[in-house]
């Protein structure tokens, strides 16, 4: 694994365009700004519908709270160029990083959860004259959901509080949280 991670490190090192404009006096406050604006989309896009899956806000029909579900995948889309952005700018405090990992297993996990309502929940809890009630499988999957997006928030944010340094005479790990 180390030896992939040294390579796309190497790899995402060598963009100069982005890097020169994030560094910019600017540059990474608005992309941090924007990526802000994108978590606030899709977590409060996302994350209200998934509380009215659980059972919040009876009064406001699943199908009419899925309408919103665009501005969350606009706001992922935000996420995914912003994020983009950064990791080219400082490859080696992303790919060597335990948090940003999980943030991406998260990711993943989330990503995931969303094709398996799709498969198995979301006709039967935006059908016309559904109940006001969520089927048993959609509760569980937006249950799974908020805490994806949850752990997603907490990795982004500690991220920034674990900076891998140079590895100690053991060496990287598996994962090579150190710089080999």
């Amino acid at each position: 694994m180390g030896d992939l991670q040294v390579w796309l490190v190497r790899t995402l090192g060598s963009a100069e365009t982005i890097p020169s404009f994030m560094n910019s006096a600017w540059g990474w406050p608005i992309v941090e700004s924007v990526h802000f604006i994108g978590v606030s989309l899709l977590v409060g896009t996302i994350g209200v519908f998934d509380l009215r899956l659980i059972g919040l806000a009876r009064g406001i029909s699943i199908a009419a709270l899925h309408k919103l579900i665009p501005w969350g995948i606009a706001g992922y889309a935000i996420n995914a160029t912003t994020g983009a952005m950064f990791l080219v700018t400082a490859p080696d405090q992303y790919v060597f990083n335990p948090a940003f990992h999980l943030k991406l297993l998260f990711m993943a996990v989330a990503g995931f959860n969303a094709l398996t309502f799709y498969l198995v929940a979301y006709r039967d809890a935006t059908a016309p004259g559904a109940s006001e009630q969520a089927p048993r499988s959609a509760k569980i999957v937006a249950a799974v959901s908020l805490c994806m997006w949850v752990g997603v928030i907490i990795c982004g944010r500690m991220i920034t509080f674990y900076r891998p340094g140079p590895c100690g005479p053991e060496g990287p790990g598996f994962l090579a949280d150190c710089f080999p």
